[in-house]
């Protein structure tokens, strides 16, 4: 019981710390909440900015694994946090700019609990692949970390 307890802290926990961390895009959170674009200049940029820079695209796979429903928070463009029926699968197509070229951008998948054969709980396993590599895992539930991996170009 401790255990269950201590895990569905921690999943919370990273959900709640994962949820504010990834805005989005910069000129899009500023229309959005009626904020005035940077004023451009002849050429189209901005003043006192660079160029935008983008990235080559990256396919991202986020899966989860088990049988029946799970809670899933998972992080690629923007956050989610949904019940799923396990088996779960999501592909995300993710481009880097800007500042992100240069500090990279955190994935990641929290899976919620499944049951074992013996009735306890754990993990339900989970992986992320990016451009058909998989990079990161919890060791088929063996970990109660979730899955992250940080793109980088």
């Amino acid at each position: 019981m401790r255990k269950t307890a201590t895990l569905a802290i921690t999943l919370l926990a990273a959900a709640a710390l994962l949820t504010g961390c990834r805005s989005e895009k910069k000129d899009e959170g500023a229309a959005k909440a009626g904020g005035a674009k940077p004023s451009a200049s002849a050429d189209g940029a901005a003043k006192g900015s660079a160029p935008d820079r983008k990235g080559a695209p990256h396919q991202v796979v986020f899966e989860v694994g088990g049988t029946g429903k799970s809670q899933v928070m998972w992080v690629g463009n923007t956050n989610h946090f949904e019940q799923v029926t396990l088996p779960w699968t999501k592909t995300e197509t993710m481009t880097l700019e800007d500042a992100e070229l240069d500090v990279g951008v955190t994935v990641s998948v929290v899976p919620g609990s499944v049951e074992r054969a013996d009735g306890m709980l754990q993990a339900a396993p989970c992986t992320i692949k990016v451009d058909g590599e998989q990079v990161a895992d919890n060791r088929n539930g063996a970990s109660a970390k979730p899955c992250e991996y940080k793109i980088r170009n």
